[in-house]
Formats: C-alpha cells, sequence, structure tokens
C-alpha cells in the first residue's frame, strides 16, 4: 500500500511522536526541531500530537527522561558496570565507554548539556537538565562511595566536570579527548584516595 496513513491515537502513536523528537532532538538539539517536523516525521495528525503532548516543553521533557533511560542508564552506567569488576574500574570504564561513543558517526554530545546551553538554567527545560545532570553525579557519587573515597561530594563534582569537559572537547573534534579525560580522572581518584 503506498502513501503514508497515520498512526491510530494510542500508546503506539505516542511512542512514534517521543521516538522520532528523539532522533531528531538528539541530532540537532531542541531549538532546530519544530512541531511540524516531529509530526510529520512520526506519521500523525496536529491534534494526535498535542493530545500526547500539549506543548513542544512537554515533549523536550519527555525526550530528556528518555534520554536519561536509553543513554545514561542503559548505555552509560550499564556499560561502565560491565567494563570493571570494581568501583573504581567502573568509574575509569565511564571514560572507556566515552571514547567507543566519541568514535561512533552518530556521536551527538550529551543532550542535557546542549539543552541547558540553549534555553539557559532559568528555562523549565534547562533546569530540568540540570537536574539530570545532577542525577548522573550522584551516579558518580555511589560508586566513589563504594571506592571508599575521601571527600565524595568534591571528588563528583570535579569528575563531572572532567566528563563535561570531554564530551565538549569531543563535539570540538578530539577524538582522544575521552584518554586524555580518563588520565586526569585516575589522578583525581588518587588525590581522593583514603589515606592508610
Amino acid at each position: 500500500m503506498t502513501g503514508q496513513r497515520e498512526i491510530p491515537d494510542t500508546v503506539q502513536a505516542k511512542e512514534k511522536v517521543l521516538s522520532s523528537a528523539y532522533t531528531l532532538f538528539a541530532q540537532r538539539g531542541v531549538r532546530g526541531v519544530g512541531v511540524d517536523e516531529i509530526i510529520a516525521a512520526a506519521g500523525v495528525a496536529k491534534a494526535t500530537f498535542y493530545r500526547h503532548f500539549p506543548s513542544k516543553d512537554a515533549l523536550v521533557l519527555a525526550f530528556l527522561e528518555r534520554r536519561e533511560e536509553v543513554w545514561t542508564r542503559n548505555y552509560i552506567v550499564a556499560e561502565a558496570c560491565k567494563r570493571g569488576s570494581t568501583p573504581e574500574e567502573r568509574l575509569l570504564a565511564v571514560f572507556d565507554v566515552f571514547h567507543d561513543w566519541f568514535q561512533r558517526d552518530d556521536f551527538e554530545a550529551c543532550s542535557f548539556i546542549n539543552v541547558l546551553l540553549e534555553m539557559g538554567p532559568e528555562n523549565v527545560l534547562g533546569r530540568a537538565s540540570i537536574e539530570y545532570l545532577a542525577r548522573i553525579r550522584e551516579q558518580i557519587g555511589i560508586l566513589a562511595a563504594e571506592a571508599g573515597l575521601r571527600d565524595v561530594d568534591g571528588f563528583t563534582r570535579s569528575w563531572h566536570i572532567l566528563m563535561k569537559g570531554s564530551i565538549i572537547s569531543a563535539t570540538e573534534g578530539d577524538a582522544y579527548a575521552a584518554r586524555r579525560g580518563q588520565e586526569m580522572a585516575r589522578w583525581l581518584i588518587e588525590k581522593h584516595r583514603a589515606q592508610a
């Protein structure tokens, strides 16, 4: 059958909208993608779109939630846990995962950073991005505590700077940014290692 048919107004339609938005927002940011483009990509009617997402901001918030699930938990955290057998090894493995990610042709940087920079910290979307970034830092803090490191809060804030900095450097074109970040991360672990 030729021609585009609208997906029934069900959970499937909502998922199709979110999936289409996920791809477009991850690749081009939230400001660079309009609602009409998402509706066309999803193959739904405008009324169906707005029934599920009353505004573009509502869709972006759903995208950020999905991004945390897909990118943070199911990719970065899960892969780091697979690659390291101790908390310290898992911390360092984050940069191994980043290195692999930075080498991909579809590397799209961090959506939380992108949305924060696009929208600013006072915007509802910027504030949501700050919260998601804080949750990433919390995951690092759990590993740091399990590793017995001192000053977990100071450590995680510094570690998070290394993570975000390597992502930005990779976006600038440094394919080895994660390797450089990992080297600095080793020094940071040594600095925060509990005194014997």
